[in-house]
This record gives C-alpha cells, sequence and structure tokens, in this order.
C-alpha cells in the first residue's frame, strides 16, 4: 500500500449491515446448539435491563460475550458460516447503500477496513463477502488448551471495539499502513461512532438514529439512508450439542 493512502473505514452493525448482526447471529447459534426460543429472550432482556439501568454500550458489550462462556470456538466459528449464508439467502441482510459505497471504494482501489463491536466469528464470512481488506474488532479470549472461549475479551483492558478503542484501533492501522487519516472517510450510524467519524477528513452517517443524523446535518457530512432488516433466518439444529449459555446461567 502506498503511503498516504485514502481508505474506508465503516461500522458494521446498522451500517453495513441492516440489523444488529451481533444478536442476530446469538439468536441463531442459541438455536442451533438446541436452546429454545426463549434462552435467546432472557439474555436480550438481560443486556435491556443494564442498558436502561445506565450500563454503557462497554458493559453490555462484555456481557454480552459472557454469553459465550465455555462455547466451543472452532463450533461458534463453524455456525457462524452457516449463519451467514442463511443471512445473504434471505436477502435485505445488507444496507443497500452503504454496499454500493463500500463497492465504489474497493473499485476505486482505496482499501476498505471494517470497525466493528463484535467479533471475528461472525464477522469474517462478512468481511470475505464485501472483500474488506482489514478487520478491526473485539477479540474474545480463547483457552488455548480447550479452544473454548472464557467470557472475557483479549482487547486491553477487556475492552470491546466501541467508542475510543475504534480511534486507538483505527489510528494504529493507518500508521502501520501509510493510510492518511485526513483524506479518508468513515461510515457510522450511532453516537457511539463519534469518535471515528470525527477521525477522518470525510465522514457518513446513516441516517438511523435521529441524534447523529442531526449532528451530521450541523457538521455538514453525507447521509445514507438506512433500510428494514431482512427476514430472520432458521438454523438447523445440531443434536447433542452442548449447551453452556444454558446449563452455566
Amino acid at each position: 500500500m502506498c503511503s498516504n493512502a485514502r481508505a474506508a473505514f465503516f461500522d458494521v452493525d446498522e451500517t453495513l449491515t441492516t440489523g444488529v448482526s451481533m444478536f442476530r447471529f446469538l439468536r441463531y447459534y442459541l438455536e442451533a446448539i438446541g436452546n429454545p426460543p426463549e434462552v435467546y429472550r432472557r439474555h436480550r432482556e438481560r443486556l435491556r435491563e443494564m442498558n436502561e439501568a445506565g450500563a454503557g454500550r462497554e458493559e453490555t458489550n462484555r456481557a454480552f460475550y459472557g454469553v459465550f462462556e465455555g462455547s466451543d470456538a472452532a463450533e461458534v466459528a463453524s455456525i457462524a458460516e452457516e449463519w451467514f449464508a442463511a443471512e445473504t439467502a434471505a436477502g435485505g441482510f445488507l444496507n443497500p447503500s452503504t454496499s454500493r459505497a463500500l463497492r465504489a471504494h474497493r473499485e476505486r482501489g482505496e482499501p476498505v477496513v471494517l470497525v466493528s463491536g463484535s467479533f471475528p466469528a461472525p464477522l469474517e464470512p462478512l468481511r470475505q463477502y464485501v472483500r474488506a481488506d482489514h478487520l478491526l474488532c473485539t477479540l474474545p479470549e480463547i483457552e488455548p488448551a480447550s479452544g473454548r472461549y472464557t467470557g472475557l475479551l483479549r482487547n486491553v483492558p477487556n475492552q470491546p471495539m466501541i467508542g475510543d478503542a475504534k480511534v486507538a484501533a483505527v489510528e494504529s492501522l493507518a500508521a502501520a499502513h501509510g493510510i492518511d487519516l485526513g483524506r479518508s472517510v468513515a461510515y457510522g450510524d450511532h453516537v457511539s461512532d463519534l469518535p471515528l467519524l470525527g477521525l477522518t477528513g470525510e465522514a457518513v452517517v446513516v441516517d438511523r438514529d435521529p441524534d447523529i443524523t442531526a449532528h451530521a446535518r450541523d457538521r455538514g457530512w453525507s447521509v445514507l439512508p438506512s433500510a428494514p432488516p431482512g427476514p430472520l433466518p432458521a438454523p438447523d439444529r445440531r443434536d447433542g450439542a452442548a449447551s453452556p449459555a444454558e446449563t452455566s446461567r
């Protein structure tokens, strides 16, 4: 990559995708390993209550990854590939406006970077599908001997890829690859994306949250339309699969 290159940085959930892929995958995964639907609903309700009690996105994000404690990382990745194939087959998973923008950057030879609070298992199939060059995301810790998630994060200090953590990761990538952030563009949909959007010379907002849309119009940033989420794919249950999410909580 040449020095002073322009790059495009995309938030994923509800920016590049139409829904929250983290939760769509969690629902699919829990049912695929044999849990009844109420297990997913129970986890969602717990996270919603944390949010209503004033917990920040970082705290609820860490709690989300605690659901995978004890899960086999290889099996999670395998189910994630099935999930992504089902999402793309069902249609409506990607936002048409940001997908077109991503393709335009790629066709101009500009590096494309996905920056997300989600994790590699559900994100890597997406990265390959859209042919993004880099993926910056939350990294759940995997116990080497067992190959299972510990429920903690490898990001230091146990920090999901949200807010200022996105800024630090993008700055590090830019320095390593000769990317000029002043010439680059970032895409986001939520006020938590503002640190990332303020880092690049150009910013684009998906019109989903009225607060960030108003901020974008005040700053003269471009605004792209949102799109409704596609249908939820139904998983094939894996007979005899262990269910740590159900048995340990």
